[in-house]
């Protein structure tokens, strides 16, 4: 076998990385290339290839970094975007490469590459280079990061337009027609929640504790957790008050920045950080709760977001510090165990991963659940390993998604379990739509909805 070799002399210039929000050469050098965080990966796993690897993906931020290949780079561009960023590989690194804050910068610096459309004159080069985003792109990005998710009134009236396109027999009519196939939108149309038919609207409400009070606590409301997970608000709301908690939920909060900083739009996920800040400010609270694993990471590291703001660095940190799972909390004060009633019910659980990775919350979720009478928790397979969902990854990576799906609910089903116990809406969406999929007889609950139903005598 002959291996044929590149020249990589260039008459072009190599797309190298920007110094605004550029990944940092320490965290890159830090990792010393051991291959522990092989086992974790769930890319790497199905495919099992290095560069699918947090090893090998970290070896072509290395390249780039030192100049050896280019933002332009055909491998570096897929593999930034395959990865899940379900920080698995964090949780197992002996070193403690903070592998999420370089991922995140190295899809910053791809989209600023296509923002400012750096395509060379010169048309011979041993790499594809930039294209730049397609007008189409980059007006849907506008809308779903520039508008929808940084104001919620758009937002909600956005998530109105999606139930009444469901209790009016539109869905039911455009899946029936074969419209959405013909579009190409069935499989990503699947994935649409039913939506709430009373959104959670933040307005300085206070909901008191039921009897003594022991806690004061704010509730980050978010966006798809107030209107199509509204349902899990109210559920977390009653839980803390049983446990003795005023519940604030402050106005003009908003969207978490998650889906922004995961994609590459950083700038946009410190505009969403600076609002929430401003909301939360001087309220006085014991913690600030969140009940989705994705936000409450991404809240949590906002020191790590604006660590370049001399102005805003000191509140985000404080911010961050208030910042509490609701499972974290829970577990972490006298539960109140006497009202809770028996939940005769079989249940796994399925770990998201910016719970499980990210926070390093694992037996918290678990002593609720054993706290229940009556439920029977089922440990399956795998419960850490992500079920691809991974904010919009199922959209843009539908393929690996669906196959970290169906691994997933084949795990949960082999444990014999009719409730799928979860903490984020990206893993009750894909797990859900999957369970659909099969035509499976299995539902999907948070576990503040157990407790709740525990609470309530109620059925899950």
């Amino acid at each position: 076998m002959t291996i044929e070799t590149i020249d990589t002399r260039q008459t072009i210039p190599l797309i190298g990385f920007s110094e605004k929000d550029k990944p940092s050469s320490d965290i890159i050098n830090t990792c010393v290339h051991c291959g522990l965080c092989l086992s974790s990966c769930p890319t790497y796993r199905e495919t099992g290839l290095e560069m699918s690897s947090p090893r090998g993906r970290i070896y072509l931020m290395k390249a780039v970094d030192e100049g050896r290949i280019g933002l332009d780079s055909e491998v570096f561009q897929e593999q930034m975007s395959q990865c899940l960023n379900c920080r698995a590989c964090e949780a197992v690194c002996p070193s403690g490469v903070q592998y999420g804050a370089i991922l995140e910068a190295s899809r910053a610096q791809i989209e600023q590459a296509k923002e400012r459309e750096l395509i060379p004159t010169a048309p011979v080069s041993p790499e594809p280079r930039l294209e730049p985003r397609p007008l189409w792109q980059q007006g849907l990005r506008g809308v779903v990061f520039g508008a929808l998710f940084k104001h919620m009134g758009l937002f909600r009236a956005f998530s109105g337009s999606m139930l009444l396109y469901q209790k009016s027999g539109a869905q039911w009519v455009a899946r029936k027609s074969g419209l959405l196939k013909l579009m190409g939108l069935a499989e990503t149309e699947q994935m649409l929640p039913p939506i709430a038919t009373q959104f959670t609207v933040p307005q300085g409400q206070i909901y008191r504790a039921e009897g003594t009070r022991r806690y004061t606590v704010a509730l980050l409301s978010g966006c798809i957790m107030s209107t199509a997970f509204a349902n899990v608000h109210a559920a977390t709301i009653r839980v803390l008050q049983k446990n003795g908690c005023d519940v604030i939920l402050p106005p003009d909060q908003g969207c978490c920045g998650a889906l922004h900083t995961h994609g590459g739009d950083l700038d946009g996920g410190r505009e969403l950080a600076r609002t929430n800040i401003t909301a939360f400010a001087h309220l006085g609270v014991d913690a600030i709760i969140v009940n989705a694993a994705g936000c409450g990471s991404t809240l949590k590291e906002y020191g790590h977001l604006l660590h370049d703001d001399h102005e805003w660095h000191g509140p985000a940190e404080a911010f961050a510090h208030k910042i509490k799972d609701v499972h974290e909390f829970l577990a972490g004060i006298e539960l109140n165990k006497a009202e809770l009633k028996p939940l005769a019910v079989t249940v796994t659980y399925q770990e998201p991963c910016h719970l499980a990775h990210a926070q390093l919350i694992s037996a918290q979720p678990r002593s609720l659940l054993n706290a229940i009478p009556g439920l029977q928790l089922k440990e399956m397979h795998e419960s850490a390993l992500c079920c691809g969902s991974a904010g919009v990854y199922n959209i843009t990576q539908p393929e690996m998604a669906g196959r970290l799906g169906e691994r997933k609910v084949d795990n949960a089903l082999a444990t014999g379990a009719t409730v799928i116990a979860t903490a984020n809406p990206g893993c009750a969406l894909q797990l859900a739509g999957e369970l659909r999929r099969r035509g499976e007889d299995v539902k999907v609950r948070y576990i503040v909805e157990l407790l709740d139903a525990s609470y309530r005598s109620a059925g899950v």
